[in-house]
């Protein structure tokens, strides 16, 4: 049988067929796709679109743009800074939808943004770009390597990488890229990546159904009508194969345009929420709190110089997600406040906290927050003891925090007892 490397060798001796031998038994003719389709390659098409209406951007990206996309964290740090030019939104159509070494990519798209001539003039210091997406549609599996080839060149600019942006990208679309690639031997270029996914759901989880790419797509405005849905895709290119018929493979076209333009809206939505939050918050109807949380641990972890206005930004989410009463915001910022020493404003958030409105479960850590600050800051035993004690009258208290609180009122009680101790 020989080894695996002779064997190799002897397959790549053989090549590729030649292109009057198609691999299926009905030949495609690339005319019926159209004019704005040309070759671009063996068995492979190409075409470029400009997509309307043009999107809002500024020319450089907000610099608090990664706290929401971390993944752009290690392209500034390249970088220095980043602009609407430097990204390209991925997205593939596969021959099916769970991976796997048999699975292939048989239709891919690019898509870019262009600035225009205009600026915005809804938005001062904002440019309007035009999105061109360049579509690369493989008709036959010996076109793979040519298919492969042709989309990885666009992922350069100017001699550098570009930033790939996608939605899921790091666990299905790039993953099938490179094993497509090892298997074709076609050298898989440098590239930047961030996935949106991760994101997407912390700005939109419990707002949601779920955070699929179409229902983030409808939460910011963007609509879409008599769709195909994507998961016909692998049926339809397979019988394509067979029929030579492009009518249904062209919706698939169509549907992966559409992927292509809400991708880069969701990326232009997040660009919105990183250079004015609270300002867009009812445009995008995105979870407030969950957006203060992870700004606030993105700026504690310090591993990025913040501009003031950055951090004020973020102190002013935290402060607006805990009065419009979100229980986490609420207690992390009151525990901020008794952090930085402003402990009067912190007592009386903790306070608010342990009333009706909140679950039992800030409740308690209000308590004890309070119990440790009465006991150990103020000196006042018996004030410990009541917060304690109001803990403990919540009932359905789990089991390691009611024995905590159990120990906590033992030792105070003994405290209170001995004549020692500040009363």
């Amino acid at each position: 049988m020989g080894n695996l490397k002779l064997r190799l060798q002897r397959i790549r001796k053989v090549g590729k067929p030649h292109a009057c031998e198609p691999f299926s038994s009905v030949a495609k003719d690339p005319e019926f796709f159209g004019t704005e389709w040309v070759s671009g390659g063996f068995q492979v098409l190409t075409r470029s679109v400009v997509l309307d209406p043009p999107l809002i951007l500024p020319p450089s990206l907000p610099s608090a743009l990664p706290i929401l996309v971390p993944d752009l964290f290690h392209v500034i740090a390249d970088q220095g800074t980043l602009s609407p030019e430097t990204l390209v939104f991925l997205d593939l159509e596969t021959t099916g939808l769970s991976g796997g070494a048999g699975t292939t990519a048989f239709l891919g798209a690019l898509g870019r943004f262009v600035p225009t001539q205009h600026t915005a003039k809804q938005n001062p210091g904002s440019g309007l770009y035009q999105l061109q997406v360049d579509q690369y549609l493989l008709l036959d599996y010996p076109g793979e390597p040519d298919f492969l080839a042709a989309l990885l060149r666009g992922w350069y600019v100017s001699g550098k990488p570009r930033v790939l942006v996608s939605y899921n990208g790091k666990c299905f679309d790039l993953p099938l890229l490179k094993t497509r690639c090892l298997m074709n031997q076609v050298p898989l270029p440098r590239y930047y990546h961030a996935d949106l996914l991760h994101p997407a759901r912390w700005l939109w989880k419990g707002c949601l159904p779920d955070c699929s790419q179409g229902s983030i797509e409808s939460r910011i405005g963007l609509t879409r009508i008599r769709d195909l849905p994507g998961a016909l895709a692998p049926e339809i290119w397979f019988s394509f194969l067979k029929s030579g018929e492009p009518q249904d493979l062209l919706r698939v076209c169509e549907h992966n345009q559409r992927d292509i333009l809400g991708l880069a809206s969701i990326f232009t939505a997040l660009t919105h929420i990183a250079a004015s939050p609270l300002g867009v918050v009812a445009t995008y109807r995105y979870n407030l709190e969950n957006a203060a949380l992870r700004w606030r641990e993105a700026l504690k972890q310090g591993k990025h110089p913040w501009e003031a206005a950055v951090q004020e930004t973020g102190s002013a989410l935290l402060k607006a997600a805990a009065t419009q009463a979100y229980p986490r915001a609420a207690l992390v910022a009151a525990l901020d406040l008794m952090e930085q020493g402003r402990y009067e404003a912190g007592r009386n958030q903790l306070r608010e906290l342990t009333k009706g409105r909140y679950p039992n479960t800030f409740k308690i850590a209000a308590y004890r927050a309070l119990a440790l600050d009465a006991e150990w800051r103020l000196q006042d035993i018996p004030g410990a003891l009541a917060y304690v004690e109001a803990a403990l009258s919540l009932g359905e208290l789990r089991e390691p925090v009611s024995q905590a609180f159990q120990h906590r009122r033992e030792r105070l009680l003994g405290k209170k007892k001995d004549p020692s101790c500040p009363v």
